[in-house]
C-alpha cells in the first residue's frame, strides 16, 4: 500500500520493505489477515523485483527464500513450529538458505511479516532455529478522544495536537478511509490490536454511534479488520434515557438491562467481531451510576451482561475524582480517589469488566508514583492506561520521547522490590491502554519525531521489557533508512530523544509536583493556574515551603493506600525518593534532597539546566539538514524553536515565582526575572 504521497509513511516507508520485496516467498494459510500479508508481500515485490506464491505446500519449499505459513496449514514444515504459539504468535527460524515464519493462526503470520520488515536483511543472514514471539499482552488498546462534531474547546480530537480526526469528519463519517487503512497497517506494524473509534466524553451526536449511525462504525470496523484490529465503541452510561428514550438509566432497572442486551446484539449483528464498550461514568460532568445510588460495579456489570454473549467486555474507567473541590480543604485530595471509589469493590466485578486505570494517580503528569489501585484489586482484571498524546508534556509540540517513562511504569513492584510488577498484574488480566496522540496531519502526530511515542507504546504493550532505546533504534531504523548509513542521524535522534523526557521535567514541574499549567489549554506554565479552582490543589506553595503532604501521620492518608513497603518509603521525607519529594510532602525549602541540595536550589537549577539542553537539541537538529527530507527537517526545527521558547519561559515564571515566595537567592547568582 503506498497512499497518497502528501501523508508521511511514518515507520512503513517503501525502502523498509527491501529486504522481503527482493525475494522468492511462499505464503500457506487462508483467511483475511492471511490475504493481508499476500497483498504486503506482493506490494513489496512489485516494488523491489521479488515474487510472492499463495499455495498448498509445495513438494520442493527450498526454492523459496522465504516461507510463512499459518501451520495448521503447512503439512510437514508445522513440525518446525515449537510449543504454544497462541493466536499472535509466531515462530521463526532459518536453514539452507530458507527463512521460515510458522504461526498458529493468521494473526500470528501477520504479525510475523513485520516482525521480517523490522529485521530487514538481518532476517537473511545467519541459520537459527526457530526462535518464539508472542506478545506479553493480550490486549493492546488505543483510545481515540475524537469527536464528531467539534466541540467548541476541545475541537475535533479532544486534547489532541495533529489536527482534526482521521475517522470523523464534516458531522460523519471520514471519506479518506484509505487513511484510515494505512493507520490500522501502522498499529499492526508495532503491536496494536484494538482501538477505540470515539471520545470517552460521549457527546451528543458520538452517543448516536450505538444506535444510528451504527452503520459507521461497522464500516470503520471493516477497514481495521484485515490488519488485525479490533474496534470498540466509547458509550454513554445514559445511553438507555439519552438514546434509547426510557425513562432511566438505572443499571438495575430490568428495563434499562433489556435495552442494553437489545442494542448489544444488534451492534454484534453489524459487526460481529466486535471488541466492547468503554465507559468514562460519574468523572468530569459525565453521567454515571451514582445518579442512582447504585456503585461502579452495578453500573460495569449491567453493560457487561450485554456483551457477554457475544465475547465482548468493557473497559471501565477508574478517572473518578470530585472536581468540585474546596482549594482550602487541605483534607480532600485528588489522588486518593480511584482508590476510594474502587478499592472496596474488589470482586465484584463480572469477568468481562476490565477497570481502566491511569498510571498515576492525578492524571498523566510528567512525574506521578504507580497508581495503588493497581495493587489493591488482585480479584478484578486490569488494564493500565497511558498517554499517548503529550497533554502535560509537551502537547506534540516538544520533543519528549515517552519510553523510558512507562518502562519505568511498567517495571514497577507494587508490592515491593521483587516482582510481580505493574507489567505482570496487567499480563494476567486486563493489558495496556493508551490515549492515541494522531490526528489528519500529514505527519500523523504533528511533530515528526512524536511518532516515536505511538511506535514504542505498540512495542511495549507486546513487550513489556523492551529497553526504550533499542525500540528507538528500530523505529530510527525503519523512519529513516537513510539513518543506516555512516549512523549520523541515528546518533542525532538519539542525542535529541533518549533522555528527552528527562530535559522535559527539569525545566517543567519539579520533584513530583504537577499541574503549574495554564487552566484550559493545559500548555506553557501557570504556577498557581489551578491551585485555587475546584479542580484540585496541586503544590500548597508558601514562604515557608512547598508540596502536598499525603503522609498517614500528618496527611491526607494517601500514602497509605500502598502495601506496606511503598507505604513505608512514601511516608517519611527520609525514606522518599527525591523525584516524588513534594508529591508526597510539604517541606521548607532548605530541605536538603537525598541529593545533596537543597529544595530551592534544586529548582533554579535544573529549570536553567533543562532550558539550556532545550538549546542543545536545537543546535544538534541543524546537523541533520541534508539527512532528512527538507519539509520534516523543517517541521521539526519550527517545532524546536517553541520548545526552546517555552522551556524558558517555563524557567523564568518558576525561577521567578519560588524567588518571590522564598526570598532565597540562586547560590550561582544567575539571572532570574
Amino acid at each position: 500500500m503506498t497512499g497518497d504521497t502528501h501523508v508521511h509513511p511514518a515507520w512503513l516507508p517503501d525502502a523498509a520493505f527491501a529486504a522481503l520485496g527482493s525475494r522468492r516467498t511462499l505464503v500457506i494459510g487462508e483467511g483475511l489477515l492471511v490475504d493481508t500479508v499476500v497483498r504486503e508481500l506482493e506490494a513489496a515485490c512489485a516494488r523491489h523485483g521479488g515474487a510472492v506464491h499463495h499455495r498448498e505446500d509445495p513438494p520442493h519449499p527450498h526454492e523459496f527464500d522465504l516461507i510463512m505459513a499459518v501451520h495448521s496449514a503447512a503439512g510437514a514444515l508445522a513440525a518446525q513450529a515449537p510449543g504454544d504459539l497462541g493466536t499472535e504468535g509466531y515462530a521463526v527460524a532459518r536453514s539452507d538458505g530458507t527463512t521460515l515464519v510458522l504461526a498458529a493462526a493468521p494473526a500470528g503470520l501477520l504479525h510475523g511479516l513485520f516482525h521480517l520488515v523490522r529485521a530487514g536483511e538481518a532476517a537473511f543472514a545467519d541459520a537459527h532455529p526457530p526462535a518464539v514471539h508472542r506478545p506479553a499482552l493480550a490486549r493492546r488498546m488505543l483510545d481515540h478522544w475524537d469527536n464528531i462534531d467539534v466541540h467548541p474547546v476541545m475541537g475535533h480530537v479532544e486534547r489532541g495536537y495533529a489536527g482534526g480526526s482521521i475517522f470523523w469528519q464534516g458531522g460523519g463519517l471520514t471519506r479518506d478511509l484509505d487513511r484510515v487503512a494505512r493507520y490500522a497497517r501502522l498499529l499492526a506494524a508495532c503491536g496494536v490490536n484494538a482501538v477505540t473509534v470515539n471520545n470517552v466524553n460521549v457527546h451528543a451526536t458520538e452517543a448516536t454511534l450505538l444506535t444510528d449511525r451504527l452503520a459507521d462504525v461497522a464500516t470503520l470496523a471493516d477497514v481495521l479488520r484485515p490488519y488485525g484490529i479490533t474496534t470498540h465503541l466509547s458509550v454513554s452510561f445514559a445511553a438507555p434515557r439519552t438514546v434509547g428514550g426510557l425513562p432511566t438509566a438505572d443499571p438495575l432497572d430490568l428495563a434499562v438491562r433489556d435495552w442494553w442486551a437489545r442494542t448489544t446484539r444488534r451492534v454484534y449483528e453489524a459487526i460481529p467481531d466486535f471488541g466492547g464498550y468503554v465507559v468514562k461514568a460519574d468523572s468530569e460532568g459525565q453521567p454515571g451510576p451514582s445518579g442512582y445510588g447504585r456503585s461502579h460495579a452495578d453500573g460495569a456489570n449491567t453493560l457487561a451482561e450485554a456483551l457477554a454473549p457475544h465475547g465482548g467486555v468493557v473497559h471501565w474507567r477508574a478517572f473518578v475524582y470530585d472536581h468540585r473541590q474546596d482549594w482550602r480543604d487541605r483534607g480532600t485530595d485528588r489522588a486518593r480517589a480511584a482508590y476510594d471509589h474502587f478499592a472496596p469493590l474488589d470482586g465484584q466485578f463480572d469477568d468481562n469488566v476490565i477497570l481502566q486505570v491511569k498510571y498515576g494517580p492525578i492524571d498523566f503528569q510528567p512525574r506521578e508514583p504507580v497508581s495503588p489501585v493497581i495493587a489493591a484489586m488482585p480479584h478484578t482484571r486490569l488494564a493500565v492506561e497511558l498517554q499517548v498524546t503529550q497533554e502535560y508534556t509537551g502537547q506534540q509540540r516538544h520533543v519528549c520521547y515517552l519510553a523510558p517513562l512507562w518502562r519505568e511504569v511498567l517495571d514497577f513492584a507494587p508490592w515491593g522490590d521483587e516482582p510481580p510488577t505493574v507489567a505482570d498484574v496487567v499480563a494476567r488480566s486486563g493489558g495496556l491502554v493508551a490515549v492515541s496522540n494522531v490526528g489528519d496531519d500529514a505527519y500523523w502526530t504533528g511533530h515528526p519525531l512524536a511518532q516515536a511515542n505511538l511506535y514504542a507504546f505498540g512495542r511495549l504493550a507486546w513487550d513489556p521489557g523492551a529497553d526504550p532505546a533499542a525500540v528507538l533504534d528500530e523505529w530510527i531504523g525503519l523512519t529513516f533508512p537513510a539513518a543506516g548509513g555512516d549512523g549520523t542521524l541515528r546518533r542525532i535522534l538519539h542525542d535529541l530523544m533518549d533522555d528527552s523526557w528527562s530535559v522535559y521535567e527539569q525545566y517543567t514541574a519539579p520533584l513530583g509536583i504537577g499541574f503549574m499549567v495554564r487552566p484550559g489549554t493545559h500548555y506553557g506554565p501557570d504556577v498557581d493556574g489551578y491551585e485555587y479552582t475546584p479542580w484540585g490543589t496541586y503544590h500548597f506553595a508558601d514562604r515557608d515551603g512547598i508540596g502536598v503532604d499525603r503522609s498517614r501521620a500528618t496527611g491526607t492518608g494517601f500514602a497509605g493506600q500502598y502495601p506496606p513497603h511503598w507505604a513505608y518509603v512514601y511516608e517519611s521525607p527520609r525514606t522518599c525518593p527525591d523525584e516524588l519529594l513534594l508529591f508526597f510532602h510539604h517541606v521548607g525549602y532548605g530541605h536538603v534532597l537525598h541529593s545533596g541540595e537543597t529544595v530551592i536550589q534544586h529548582i533554579y537549577d535544573t529549570h536553567f539546566a533543562g532550558a539550556e539542553r532545550t538549546v542543545a537539541m536545537r543546535r544538534r537538529w541543524a546537523d541533520a539538514a541534508g539527512l532528512v527530507d527538507d519539509d520534516l527537517h523543517a517541521r521539526v526545527s519550527e517545532r524546536l524553536d517553541e520548545q526552546v521558547r517555552s522551556a524558558a519561559e517555563w524557567r523564568d515564571q518558576v525561577n521567578t515565582y519560588f524567588l518571590r515566595k522564598s526570598g532565597v537567592p540562586d547560590a550561582y547568582g544567575r539571572t532570574i526575572h
